[in-house]
């Protein structure tokens, strides 16, 4: 039964390739991507094998510790990224516990993270093979430590089922996930500062960390290696004895789970309340306005976007406070103005078969291209018009925020135009309605990559004008230049924002039942 669950995990895993050669195409790139990740950390193990055993042992538990900690955290937020051995699906089969439980944990080593996590442990033999017993004590200690790592996240994951099916967790933890990710370059700065900072304290912490279950695995062939067998020994059955706890944990969950699955019903709530229907212009341009903005602001897939937003000023402060000129916040409205414009490219994927209401009630095209792009005005113009200004007030050269600002309304209005154009011709693979924002969805990538990066391309040569102004005036220091810009940015990005408009409602009335059928493929 074992080897079964795990055939039925490579099998789903292939046909998940052979859908498209493009999403095969997309694997590989991650895989590259993961690829380049664990041979920097395997290649930096390597060369621990020459340093001295405090140093070494310093690494390989905080790494180690570390590994551990993120198995139990990332799964609570990103368990819909993976549900291919999803125990739910097994509540009709009669498996035996024990074989669930070991087909369970060994497919979870199948993929890129597994796989990943395997390959760096087991280079901590590497590290210590400064003899028999080191080397030993290391790969009974790496293969502990992967082990504590799956069966943790199988915890972790299960203990939780029930409150991960609700919806708003869903969209709460996935824009909580969001903000570390934005802001991964300076809390790696911060805590690389940390580190070099505190070179005297980290060998304690390690050798405390060491005797807990997050690092006590990784310490075996440090001890061996330092003349510690008593230690040594002591902590592996520390190991051995919270892998077990952890096992017999996930075997009551898992029991629980199967018997009661988690359920995900909606609760009642008071009719009569339209919300923003109430509030906007009862025509079909502010009927979809509405239905856009609600999505906004209640679907992760596009709010992820406004938490992004808030967050860009965070980073590009950062890298001036690191550089030492602040130069780099003059992009801050222009790419936030990108951004938002460009988020509703996809539209009608991220729709996916509720784009048949449009279609069902005879919206014409123009109104729907409209009422989105409005809905994303919204709040995009209000974003572009406080970061210029601000950037002006900063910076102190208000001779330059009408330059600025014209290049950022150009962007914005031509990018909406755009948007509307793309997502009327063509469909992307996006996650499903209700799934992570992270999810990996099953396609083709290539024509998304594609897509996407055809449509930027057009939207820098729609706007070389624009940009041509801003250098212009940032070479000649003539701040005419910036109030042309300010005028062909406004003018030129709206005629454009029109002609896109119209183009993508026309070509959404001629095309609006193929559209449909893509984006029901896509599911």
């Amino acid at each position: 039964m074992v080897a079964h669950l795990l055939r039925l995990k490579l099998t789903l895993l292939r046909n998940g390739l052979r859908r498209s050669p493009w999403q095969l195409v997309g694997m590989a790139i991650a895989g590259l991507y993961a690829l380049g990740v664990v041979a920097t950390l395997v290649m930096a193990l390597v060369l621990l094998r020459t340093a001295g055993p405090v140093t070494a042992h310093t690494a390989v538990v905080l790494g180690g510790s570390a590994a551990v900690l993120g198995w139990a955290v990332v799964p609570v937020v990103a368990s819909a990224t993976d549900m291919t051995l999803d125990p739910a699906r097994f509540t009709t089969f009669a498996i035996p516990m024990k074989q669930m439980l070991a087909g369970l944990a060994l497919g979870g080593l199948i993929g890129i993270p597994g796989l990943a996590t395997t390959v760096v442990s087991l280079a901590t033999v590497v590290t210590w093979s400064r003899g028999a017993l080191p080397a030993l004590a290391a790969l009974a200690g790496a293969c502990l430590g992967v082990m504590t790592c799956i069966v943790l996240a199988k915890v972790v994951t299960t203990a939780t089922a029930s409150l991960a099916a609700s919806r708003r967790f869903k969209d709460i933890s996935a824009l909580a996930f969001m903000v570390p990710l934005v802001l991964l370059g300076p809390i790696v700065a911060g805590v690389g500062r940390g580190i070099s900072g505190s070179t005297g304290f980290l060998p304690d912490f390690a050798r405390a960390l060491s005797w807990t279950p997050l690092g006590a695995p990784w310490s075996l062939a440090g001890d061996i290696a330092s003349g510690r067998p008593a230690e040594a020994a002591v902590k592996l059955v520390v190991s051995v004895a919270v892998l077990g706890a952890l096992a017999w944990c996930w075997k009551l969950l898992l029991e629980r789970a199967l018997v009661t699955p988690p359920y995900a019903g909606a609760g009642k709530r008071r009719g009569g309340r339209l919300g923003l229907f109430g509030v906007l212009p009862a025509t079909p341009a502010g009927a979809v306005m509405a239905r856009s903005l609600t999505y906004w602001f209640r679907d992760p897939r596009y709010s992820g976007s406004l938490v992004v937003i808030p967050l860009l000023p965070v980073v590009l402060a950062f890298q001036g406070a690191q550089t030492g000129s602040y130069g780099s916040l003059a992009f801050l409205a222009p790419v936030s103005a990108f951004i938002l414009a460009w988020s509703i490219s996809a539209d009608v994927s991220y729709d996916n078969t509720a784009f048949a209401l449009h279609l069902a009630t005879g919206v014409r095209g123009v109104a729907d291209r409209l009422g989105r792009a409005l809905a994303c005005m919204t709040f995009a113009l209000p974003v572009v018009l406080v970061f210029s200004v601000g950037y002006a007030a900063f910076a102190r050269n208000w001779t330059g925020l009408p330059g600025q600002l014209g290049f950022s309304l150009g962007i914005l209005f031509t990018g909406l135009g755009l948007s509307s154009v793309v997502s009327a011709r063509y469909t992307v693979t996006v996650p499903l309605p209700g799934d992570s924002p992270f999810k990996k969805p099953p396609g083709n990538v290539g024509q998304t990559l594609a897509v996407q990066f055809v449509g930027m391309l057009v939207l820098m040569v729609l706007v070389l004008p624009e940009a041509a102004l801003l250098v212009a005036q940032a070479v000649t220091g003539n701040a005419l230049f910036g109030w042309l810009n300010l005028a062909v940015g406004t003018l030129l990005g709206l005629v454009l924002f029109l002609s896109g408009v119209r183009l993508g409602g026309r070509w959404l009335d001629a095309r609006g039942p193929e559209l449909l059928a893509q984006v029901t493929v896509n599911r």
